[in-house]
């Protein structure tokens, strides 16, 4: 109950007009940046940072959380319309969202984002406020064996996601995890794939790799199949801007079930929501083979709620995360946290003692953002797949305009242009071969962390190889995975006898 109360008092900071309009601010800007390819809420609270010197703490943060949750969206709009993700959070999104929106249901699928993104961050951000302190507990007992097995998990998992062909699913995950070796080995300072290169001492840019993948690669795609597949524009975009209620039963117990993927990984540092979105694709659709007629890959409406909700669930317990234990486990956290330091607060329990008001202003806020997301976008997703009727050729030079614009903006170096344009024909030749790209991004984004664990893992036990299953966690997440695969090999050895006959 005192933590209700506090929430009450953090509503009165965080409804005086001053604060509530910087929600919606941070809201608009936030879908604002989020709809251009290669930018997203993490660059967003990156660019805003020099610019609330003038603002108050709590006007800041709010203004930030309202970026943060904005860009969510933003993202996953551009993902469901274009297939572009702004980040690769929304990356899941694209398998169905962008095929509803190609079948003339874009309203109904930014609806169904749009509901989703709420009952995630809502859900999330009630557990933030009652059981945070709890649940920040179950981080600890994640070590680097953990994180390892997690990694393999999704390792293996998303090659059998998007494709049929495993061996395909395979090659794609192995790029992925070769792109993420480029650079100087942070252990041994051996340079790796560089060819001598200062431009990838650092690495390969995984907004660079995003971006030409998925939206460059579209465009190469688009444009070669320019003449041999002209469609009618103007049915993509027609569509009411609601769910019918046989839609939203559909679409419910995915948005349930993303919500609670998510949940968990608000406070476990792999990099943010990109596991969990690939996660509760893959529940949905490893469900969806049960059924009589399967939807996956025809515009499936879970296929898209559950990956809208577990983002948006794990973004709002991210915030919680950082603010009760000052633990980033996203970039965009990470950013906030230098923005708590910019301001002299250092996020973690003696934060809720010395700033109260600012901290549970801050949660109320979570909640008023989520209403004016809800609020702003909703009866704006019909106006939003207009956007589906600009003419091919100048919709998509513009994509490539900002594509190159947004990847720029990030590191300043024309050497990056270069690698777009190089990474882009890849990845229009994986479309055009039937490769899928889900297990290349995934492998690159889980990359580093499964390489790094690995290393610790190894190191503090002296090089003893069952540190890697010594813990009932990981011996339960390889059981899991044990139990995918035999799902796995199930369904292809039926597959195959179905061809027989």
């Amino acid at each position: 109950m005192e933590s209700l109360s506090l929430l009450m008092e953090g509503f009165a900071g965080a409804l005086t007009p001053m604060n509530l309009l910087w929600v919606v601010v941070g809201c608009l800007l936030g879908t604002a940046v989020g709809v251009m390819p290669g930018l997203g809420s993490s660059m967003a609270v990156a660019l805003l940072l020099p610019m609330t010197f003038a603002l108050d703490p709590t006007a800041a943060f709010i203004l930030f959380a309202g970026v943060y949750f904005g860009g969510l969206f933003g993202d996953s709009t551009m993902a469901i319309l274009m297939n572009t993700p702004g980040q690769a959070s929304a990356i899941a999104s694209t398998f169905e969202g962008h095929r509803m929106a190609m079948d003339g249901r874009a309203p109904q699928a930014l609806a169904t984002a749009a509901i989703g993104a709420f009952i995630g961050g809502i859900i999330a951000s009630a557990i933030v406020v009652f059981f945070a302190p709890t649940l920040a507990e179950l981080s600890r007992y994640f070590g680097p064996a953990e994180y390892f097995a997690l990694a393999v998990f999704a390792f293996i998992a998303t090659s059998s996601v998007v494709s049929d062909s495993v061996p395909k699913g395979l090659a794609s995950l192995v790029l992925g995890l070769g792109i993420s070796t480029v650079g100087i080995d942070a252990v041994t300072g051996t340079q790796r794939f560089t060819m001598g290169a200062p431009q990838l001492f650092e690495g390969i840019s995984l907004i660079t790799v995003t971006v030409a993948i998925l939206a460059l690669g579209e465009v190469f795609y688009v444009a070669s199949r320019a003449q041999r597949d002209r469609r009618d524009l103007k049915t993509r975009s027609a569509g009411r801007p609601w769910l019918k209620w046989a839609e939203f039963k559909e679409a419910a117990p995915a948005w349930g079930r993303g919500t609670a993927i998510g949940l968990p990984f608000g406070v476990i540092p792999v990099g943010g929501s990109e596991v969990p979105t690939f996660m509760a694709y893959d529940v949905e659709r490893r469900l969806d083979r049960r059924r009589r007629f399967p939807m996956f890959g025809k515009g499936a409406i879970r296929g898209l709620a559950a990956p809208e909700a577990a983002g948006n669930s794990t973004t709002g317990m991210a915030m919680g995360a950082l603010l009760a234990l000052g633990l980033p486990v996203s970039a965009t956290a990470a950013i906030m946290l230098a923005a708590f330091r910019q301001y002299g607060l250092q996020p973690g329990p003696l934060l809720f003692d010395r700033n109260p008001d600012l901290v549970w202003a801050l949660l109320a806020s979570f909640f008023i953002a989520m209403v004016v997301l809800l609020i702003i976008n909703l009866p704006f997703a019909q106006l939003w797949s207009k956007l589906l009727l600009i003419p091919q050729p100048y919709l998509y030079a513009g994509i490539t305009l900002f594509c190159g614009l947004g990847v720029f903006a990030t590191s300043g170096r024309v050497f990056d242009l270069l690698l777009l344009l190089g990474i882009g024909v890849l990845g229009f030749g994986m479309r055009r071969y039937g490769y899928p790209l889900a297990p290349l991004m995934i492998g690159m984004v889980l990359g580093p962390l499964a390489e790094t664990s690995i290393r610790d893992a190894l190191l503090s036990s002296d090089g003893d190889y069952a540190a890697l299953i010594d813990s009932p966690i990981t011996l339960f997440i390889y059981g899991l995975l044990a139990l995918v695969l035999a799902f796995t090999v199930r369904a292809a050895v039926r597959k195959r006898s179905r061809q027989d006959i």
